[in-house]
């Protein structure tokens, strides 16, 4: 009984406990969720959300933003955290996007801004640094912001990270940074700076992480680069960085990455940097013109973890024994000597030196010719050949047999291997075929198509067959606009007095799902240089209609010369600032199908009569039902690649045109020429008449001579000098898009930012045509908008070197932060 009262009493004061501390976490919780107190802060949220776009499932206009708003953090009521990535905007706040968060200037005690991922074309405002203090986290990482980084940066004195990386800043690395002394991690990579690095940068006393890659910065690493002692990653590559490495980096002791990779640094002085960082884990110093021996390492505490790159230089001497237990090792492309003892560590590559008893080495003059250049000493015995030992003459008939035997084997295996590919790509094709292939289902004397997802013919207006034969007058011939590859183009115009174009498409002479590409294209969200789709009639199994916006300027082909009534009934010609309106608008939509579309489209129809103008100019890309997803290929072997290049060489001017995206760049330069020459039907895949023309205007098409452009230009246009340079660089845009090789073509995101500031691409120093063409510079800016960083070393000594690095499956070397995802299936065939 006295067990039993004691039980009771206890389980009444954990009854009561219990209740106690769920008490406590429910006034703990509501004193953590204080609704906004501040009404100045809610209008400018609310203000914030008008500008930006932001769907009202994220931002419900009525809720109480600290407690429902994605993204928005409060303490005690106040707002001070707003993070807009992964937020998404409506459709009609897609279609013109801009850095529109001015009503921030009332969120006096905001602590972080987070807009990594959302699109904020435009400008950083003056207003951001100095009304906003308390900042201490800025991210406007792959924003798509522009411009100068302004000074006034320099005063969020409590600012602990920005970053900015993956937009297309420009201009220098602002001197105010120095300003920021709290500052941890600063990331400028990726973007278009240029100028040189400033040393006050280095005065960052707190700076962990600093990261200035991929830009155009230049001169000398400055050497106050040994003041930040707490640095732990210093990114300079992918730059045109020169002069020596200061020796003052041995100083970092702290440091974890050091990446000097693809710049111009050159002298001796790197062999004397004391190598002192016990915790370094990757270290690159690769495809630069340092000519010195290897640094003194000392034995790293990690040294299984530990990836050293020093490829692509001109080191000599030999190498350290310690360098044998380190994770990965690349030494390949330099003068290295003496004799190597195999390991047995494969992830140390040594290819392209002066080794001995190796057969992967540079020759042997060239290595006596780069030591004599140097006043060095060179064993010139340990480059001789190594003879194989002969093989006995019994075993060398027996060697014979057997090649002959698996040689047979292998021819039938690989013929085994071919039909199985063959007759599961045929599979597939039937299968896809099939189910392209639309069934009629029969409903009250009418047909729809059973397998169009009710979504997709939803989001737009249904007309009936009644309407369209009301609006188009019975599809009179004076109604015709012209006969396109899809269907005829009609004229009309609906009950409510709304002009329109109506695409009428046989089905018993088109392809059946040539309107299904159009329709799930549009399902997928709309942009303002897409025409817009009105509506559909799909009642009748033999015709389907498609209903499009009227665009009161035709398209280009039309437009470029117009009738006049001026003087003797002539011809008047599009000023240049509309042709360049034009050539610009067109490069978004292309952009906005290649990057901004998961998978990437192709268009595969661009051509004059494709690009449709408003009544003010304005692009709209039409002739849509020839888009579909780009090819990708990501299981390429031998042998498929084999049967690539054989289908490859079948193409021919009249198949249909290649899923990739380089066929629209192909396309898009034949369209730049016709806005720069006047030539009408440049850009018509059907006129192979202009092939000799096209190839002769080409050779005109000069960085260097300016003045070749009067051999080709629109004699009508009437231009100064400052537009004569728009004229010359589109025209050199257009040359670089017209490349034989559909890899080397630029990507259309690029060209936009080359016809954005056309002055960039001629008035840039050192500019050269094989730079446009081939990307073969890191050192201009128009390197980065037509090639790769990492992969643009055809024009330097290290070239070589390069390519048999990446032979080798150089695993350590860091790759680019931009992709090379446009020529995924082009060949070296020109695409047309």
């Amino acid at each position: 009984m006295f067990i039993t009262t004691i039980m009771e009493n206890l389980l009444k004061v954990l009854f009561h406990f219990c209740f106690f501390s769920l008490l406590v976490n429910s006034v703990v919780t509501q004193s953590d969720s204080v609704p906004l107190s501040s009404r100045v802060e809610r209008v400018a949220l609310l203000n914030l959300r008008a500008s930006l776009g932001i769907r009202a499932i994220y931002w419900p206009r009525k809720a109480d933003p600290c407690a429902n708003w994605t993204g928005v953090n409060c303490f005690n009521g106040r707002v001070t955290g707003i993070n807009l990535s992964g937020l998404k905007r409506t459709r009609f706040a897609k279609r013109n996007p801009s850095f529109a968060i001015d009503s921030l200037v009332n969120c006096t005690r905001l602590v972080s801004f987070n807009s990594s991922g959302f699109d904020l074309p435009g400008s950083i405002p003056d207003w951001l640094g100095r009304n906003l203090s308390a900042l201490q986290v800025l991210d406007l990482r792959s924003s798509s912001v522009f411009g100068p980084i302004p000074q006034s940066i320099g005063s969020l004195n409590q600012l602990n990270v920005l970053l900015l990386s993956d937009n297309s800043f420009t201009g220098i690395v602002p001197d105010s940074l120095s300003q920021l002394s709290l500052l941890s991690n600063l990331n400028l990579s990726v973007n278009m700076l240029t100028g040189s690095i400033p040393s006050t940068v280095f005065g960052l006393r707190n700076l962990e992480v600093l990261d200035l890659s991929s830009n155009f910065l230049s001169g000398p690493i400055p050497v106050e680069v040994g003041l930040i002692s707490g640095l732990k990653i210093l990114n300079l590559s992918n730059n045109s960085l020169a002069d020596s490495v200061p020796s003052e980096i041995g100083n970092l002791s702290k440091l974890v990455e050091l990446d000097l990779s693809f710049n111009d640094l050159g002298g001796d002085s790197f062999g004397n940097v004391t190598i002192n960082m016990p915790d370094i884990v990757f270290l690159d110093v690769s495809n630069n013109n340092l000519t010195s021996e290897l640094p003194d390492f000392i034995a790293f505490p990690n040294a299984s973890r530990v990836s050293l790159n020093f490829s692509n230089n001109q080191f000599y001497g030999n190498v350290s024994s310690s360098l044998r237990n380190v994770g990965f090792v690349d030494l390949s492309n330099n003068y290295l000597q003496g004799l190597v003892v195999s390991t047995g560590n494969e992830t140390i590559f040594l290819s392209r030196n002066c080794f001995r008893g190796r057969s992967d080495q540079k020759s042997l003059n060239d290595c006596e010719t780069f030591y004599d250049r140097v006043d060095l000493p060179f064993d010139r015995d340990s480059m001789a050949p190594v003879q194989p030992p002969m093989p006995k003459k019994s075993s060398k008939r027996l060697k014979y047999v057997l090649a002959g035997v698996f040689g047979g084997l292998g021819v039938v295996v690989i013929i085994v291997i071919i039909m199985v590919i063959m007759f599961k790509t045929c599979n597939k094709r039937c299968l896809s075929q099939r189910s392209a292939n639309v069934e009629p289902v029969q409903e009250e004397g009418n047909t729809i198509d059973q397998n169009i997802p009710i979504d997709i013919i939803s989001f737009t207006n249904s007309f009936t067959y009644e309407q369209m034969l009301q609006a188009t007058s019975g599809f009179r011939d004076t109604n015709l606009i012209k006969h396109g590859h899809s269907g005829d183009i009609f004229s009309g115009r609906l009950e409510d007095g709304v002009d329109v174009v109506i695409k009428r498409i046989d089905m018993r002479s088109s392809r059946k799902d040539c309107y299904m590409s159009e329709l799930q294209l549009y399902s997928k969200g709309t942009h303002t240089r897409l025409v817009p789709l009105l509506g559909h009639c799909l009642e009748h199994e033999t015709e389907k209609l498609m209903v499009y916006k009227y665009m009161p300027n035709g398209d280009l082909s039309n437009s470029l010369y117009r009738s006049t009534s001026l003087e003797d009934d002539g011809l008047q010609s599009l000023d240049w600032i509309t042709r360049l309106k034009i050539a610009t608008g067109a490069a978004e939509g292309l952009a906005y199908l290649h990057h901004d579309c998961d998978p990437p489209l192709v268009h595969r129809d661009i051509q004059a009569s494709s690009i449709l103008l408003d009544d003010k100019y304005d692009v709209c890309l039409g002739s849509l039902s020839e888009v579909c997803a780009q090819e990708v290929d990501n299981s390429q072997n031998v042998i498929t690649k084999l049967l690539r290049i054989s289908s490859s060489s079948e193409s021919t001017p009249s198949g249909p045109p290649p899923p990739n995206c380089a066929y629209d760049v192909y396309c898009f330069g034949k369209v730049l020429l016709e806005l720069v020459t006047g030539k009408l039907g440049i850009s018509n895949p059907e006129d192979t008449s202009t092939k000799e023309w096209l190839d002769q205007t080409l050779t005109f098409i000069n960085n260097y001579d300016k003045d070749l452009i009067s051999k080709f230009v629109d004699q009508s246009l009437v231009i100064d000098e400052d537009l004569l340079d728009e004229v010359w660089a589109v025209a050199i845009v257009a040359k670089s898009c017209l490349n034989p090789k559909p890899a080397k073509r630029p990507h259309m995101a690029h060209i936009l930012k080359a016809l954005e500031n056309p002055f960039r691409v001629v008035r840039e120093e050192d500019f050269s045509a094989e730079i446009l063409r081939n990307g073969s510079s890191r050192t201009s800016w128009s390197a980065a908008l037509f090639g790769n960083w990492r992969q643009s070393f055809s024009g330097s000594t290290n070239s070589q070197g390069q390519s048999q690095t990446n032979k080798e499956g150089n695993s350590g070397t860091k790759l680019s932060r931009r992709d090379n995802s446009q020529g995924s299936s082009a060949d070296d065939k020109t695409i047309q």
